[in-house]
């Protein structure tokens, strides 16, 4: 494949954005090479500026479960946009989205919309800490939160694709507050709770981590995480940026049958714009401004345009009860037939899933947590992405990520896949 015009995109970019890019991932630092500047999508498509196409296993990192220019999203968001992009204040359709999540989602009264997954991690901690009184949170090694400071301490996906998981910028006072678990590991977090008793507003977590590639919950381990923190007043938080709606109607909470205290959104709840939420029982919700004393605002929350591309969505969702069959089967298909290539290939190799999210790692041993993830090879990684991403196959350009699985997706396309694997390793 020719990327002359994506090189020279590149070059042009990095006069003016840091790194030519406005996330670092997409800078393929960890995989090395140009970056591909896309220019359209339809589908499972890609169409790069080079007129390239791919099928696509990234959709925009998650948010087009249904596929690219899904058209009940498009033409939701081009009806809106006549009436207005902006108002600075209240529309009927940010009640009318929030209405339909809480009745998909278990254990929330209300939802405060926000711009992205890191505000929703960012302002959930804040309302867990204003509701508690309390000042430490736990996370675990390798799920990332977003980029607010209080989660840039050992941070997966793209804080280690970058190799700084520990940013300059964050400070000694934040970081101390901050406290770090084995994921799938609850005798740790029992024996952190122990060390720091009555010091702890709560704990967040991935419920299936996506940002050391796909890692699920071994058995019993979110039992026993909610156990454990309903017995010391620590509110659970479950960053369902990428499990909400994609796991179930309801995401992980319904999945795996575990009430959270605290959830927090994104990605698909914005159908490919720009939106994050959290979301809780009254109890906690009273305590946000400007009913309580915990402060968060944002002039472009609630925006008309992002919530009739969410509302679209969800509703697409919500209404077809047989898309996550789908989607499930799809994944589990191509999970199938990648083991048989694999295996025959002679490569090490284990293979995580959970719905319609899954991830290769090349290494022998389980994946179940940080440890495991990085000692994958990641050499042979680089070496399989660009093989990949030469015979038309766009995988996420990190061995840190998730592929996401879409409902647009054909079994011809997964067929595709699986052939471009074998040539690839083949010549690996």
């Amino acid at each position: 494949m020719s990327y002359k015009r994506s090189s020279e995109l590149f070059q042009e970019a990095k006069k003016y954005i840091p790194g030519g890019v406005n996330s670092p991932v997409r800078a393929f630092n960890s995989v090395g090479g140009t970056p591909i500047f896309m220019k359209s999508a339809a589908g499972a498509y890609l169409m790069d500026e080079d007129n390239n196409k791919y099928i696509d296993y990234i959709n925009s990192w998650g948010p087009q479960i249904l596929g690219h220019a899904f058209q009940p999203v498009v033409d939701a968001v081009i009806e809106r946009t006549k009436l207005g992009t902006s108002f600075g204040t209240p529309t009927e359709i940010e009640t009318e989205i929030a209405q339909l999540i809480v009745s998909m989602v278990p254990g929330i009264d209300q939802i405060r919309m926000v711009n992205s997954g890191t505000e929703a991690c960012m302002s959930a901690i804040r309302l867990a800490r204003g509701f508690t009184g309390k000042d430490k949170i736990i996370k675990f090694s390798g799920c990332y939160h977003g980029h607010s400071d209080s989660f840039l301490i050992a941070a997966g996906s793209g804080a280690v694709t970058f190799g700084a998981p520990n940013s300059p910028g964050v400070t000694q006072g934040t970081a101390k507050d901050t406290l770090l678990a084995n994921f799938n590991d609850i005798a740790h977090v029992s024996q952190i709770i122990a060390e720091h008793e009555g010091e702890i507003a709560a704990i967040i977590i991935e419920p299936v981590a996506g940002n050391m590639g796909c890692i699920p919950p071994m058995e019993g381990f979110l039992k026993a995480l909610r156990e454990v923190t309903a017995k010391h007043g620590i509110l659970l938080i479950f960053d369902e940026v990428m499990t909400g709606f994609r796991l179930a109607p309801g995401g992980a909470q319904e999945l795996f049958g575990i009430t959270a205290d605290i959830v927090c959104f994104g990605k698909i709840i914005g159908g490919g714009l720009p939106v994050g939420a959290f979301a809780a029982r009254n109890e906690i919700m009273n305590h946000l401004a400007p009913l309580g004393a915990v402060y968060q605002a944002g002039t472009l929350s609630g925006n008309p345009l992002a919530m009739s591309a969410g509302l679209a969505m969800l509703t697409a969702l919500n209404n077809d009860t047989e898309v996550y069959d789908r989607i499930n089967n799809k994944t589990a298909y191509l999970h199938q037939k990648l083991e048989k290539v694999l295996r025959e290939s002679g490569h090490d190799f284990t293979i995580n899933r959970k719905g319609s999210m899954i991830s290769l790692h090349f290494c022998e041993d389980e994946v179940l947590d940080f440890e495991s993830a990085k000692a994958g090879d990641n050499p042979k990684f680089k070496a399989f992405f660009h093989g990949m991403l030469e015979r038309g196959i766009y995988l996420a350009p990190s061995a840190y990520e998730t592929w996401f699985i879409c409902d647009a997706l054909s079994y011809e396309d997964l067929d595709q896949t699986v052939k471009m694997v074998k040539e690839t390793l083949d010549s690996i």
